[in-house]
């Protein structure tokens, strides 16, 4: 398995930060608050490919919605390009021209009843565009790997396949000549087949356009194909970050280390975690791992002399840089 092209290596100012987010929702009948992202900090920068990666239920879709500005984060703060993101409806609709989503499932994004060229219209005409719209719509498609466009002009989303569907989708998104993609488990409805086309697609947009993109997936193989950098959520917060060479082939976080065991490469032996993430209304103290932490059950974090840290102690959260880091004591100490 080969690594995707690396970017360039990121210097200078990210092109989307996130800073201390948090997204709370109200618990039902005075029950406490569901902490779906509880203190992340985020860097995504020009020309960068970030996987974030974790199970269902992890935070990981609702922290992408929070940094498109389609949830109004209850503490903490998002910028793009060097401006803090400001939820006034006009704000939005500027912020939303630059910074695009692409959903995992084309079927449910596109509208039945409309042409392929009124779905990828659409964008620009609740924008305003000014321009050659059927150039553009033309581009688009041509930029998603639909070629001849003409031909795809007049078609409906069922009598595409599912890779075109989602090629219609991404056009979509690439017909307002957005900065950033965010996509939530692009290739996760498609055949093993197609997966691979539209992840090269992805790669090709970014070596062609400049884009950066936000891959939101619970798939670490999709990871090592597409990203340059990984972020891996658990219960609301990202506990391990850094290049994706680095977090895949060598994990610091017993958390990563049991995702990667199920892939069909992964050299080791499988790690079974026992029960489920807990409530994010009633986070455990501690690491909010401890209480599904295999190091913790076998006796390592003993050995190493952080047990009690894990079970009572917050190991803290990576400051979003980019460079590599872990939320775990049991990892600092080693390292120590």
């Amino acid at each position: 398995m080969t690594p995707s092209p690396a970017a360039p290596e990121a210097t200078g100012a990210p092109l989307l930060s996130a800073r201390g987010l948090h997204v709370a929702f109200p618990g039902r009948h005075g029950a406490p608050s569901a902490r779906a992202v509880d203190g992340v900090d985020l860097d995504i920068h020009p020309g960068e490919i970030v996987a974030l990666v974790g199970e269902s239920g992890c935070g990981k879709t609702t922290l992408a919605r929070a940094l498109l500005g389609l949830v109004e984060p209850t503490a903490g703060r998002v910028t793009f390009d060097g401006r803090p993101l400001e939820y006034s409806g006009r704000s939005l609709k500027a912020y939303r021209r630059r910074v695009q989503l692409v959903l995992q499932d084309p079927s449910g994004s596109l509208n039945p009843r409309h042409t392929v060229y009124d779905a990828v219209a659409e964008g620009l005409r609740i924008h305003g565009h000014g321009g050659d719209e059927r150039a553009a719509v033309a581009g688009a498609l041509a930029r998603a790997g639909l070629r001849p466009p003409e031909r795809f002009f007049l078609r409906y989303p069922h009598e595409l396949s599912g890779g075109q569907r989602q090629r219609v989708v991404i056009a979509g998104a690439l017909v307002l000549e957005p900065e950033l993609l965010v996509a939530d488990e692009p290739v996760a409805s498609l055949d093993a087949s197609v997966r691979g086309e539209i992840l090269s697609l992805l790669l090709r947009l970014r070596a062609e356009l400049g884009l950066s993109a936000l891959v939101v997936t619970h798939d670490l193989g999709l990871a090592w194909n597409i990203a340059d950098r990984v972020a891996v959520m658990y219960l609301g917060r990202i506990v391990e970050t850094g290049a994706v060479e680095q977090i895949l082939t060598a994990p610091r976080h017993p958390y990563t280390t049991a995702l990667l065991s199920v892939l069909p490469e992964s050299p080791g032996e499988r790690v079974v975690l026992t029960g489920e993430p807990p409530d994010p209304s009633r986070i455990p103290p501690g690491c909010r791992f401890h209480v599904r932490c295999q190091v913790l059950a076998g006796g390592g974090a003993d050995a190493a002399g952080v047990a009690d840290a894990c079970r009572g102690r917050d190991p803290g959260v990576p400051d979003g840089s980019g460079t590599a880091q872990v939320a775990c004591h049991w990892a600092h100490a080693r390292k120590g």
